[in-house]
């Protein structure tokens, strides 16, 4: 079963716009922080010290059903989706209680960087993929 993790989170004031709604730019914030989670509930780091190889995003989507607002306690639901020869999908869901607020996706290359500042793309590491190809529980 492929990695599935909820992170709960809160929207904060400085996330919203005069109307107190989140700006819609933070779905995607919450969409990567529940990412990292996930990585950090499988015992790995996207970007330990040291790290020559990263996951530069080059695919996100957001549909959004409804509002949130300030103060409203959420959870993101991330799901790995894929995980190609070069790259991994995630699938995310928002949740405020049962409702639905967005739904999205992203993928991320794999790449490395050499001493030039180049980047180059590379097969996910097989250390990766195997933790990624988990189930994990969900963190309280």
């Amino acid at each position: 079963m492929p990695a599935r993790f909820q992170y709960s989170r809160r929207v904060q004031f400085h996330e919203t716009d005069l109307a107190g709604i989140a700006h819609f730019s933070w779905y995607f914030r919450y969409m990567e922080e529940a990412e990292h989670a996930l990585w950090r509930a499988l015992g790995m780091s996207i970007w330990p010290t040291g790290a020559t190889v990263g996951y530069p995003r080059v695919n996100a989507t957001c549909d959004f059903k409804a509002p949130l607002r300030f103060e409203d306690e959420f959870e993101v639901e991330i799901a790995v989706e894929a995980i190609g020869r070069r790259s991994i999908r995630y699938r995310c869901t928002l949740w405020r209680g049962t409702e639905v607020m967005a739904t999205g996706s992203m993928t991320s290359a794999c790449v490395t960087h050499a001493e030039d500042g180049s980047v180059r793309s590379i097969d996910v590491p097989e250390s990766v993929r195997a933790r990624l190809s988990q189930g994990v529980r969900p963190v309280p």
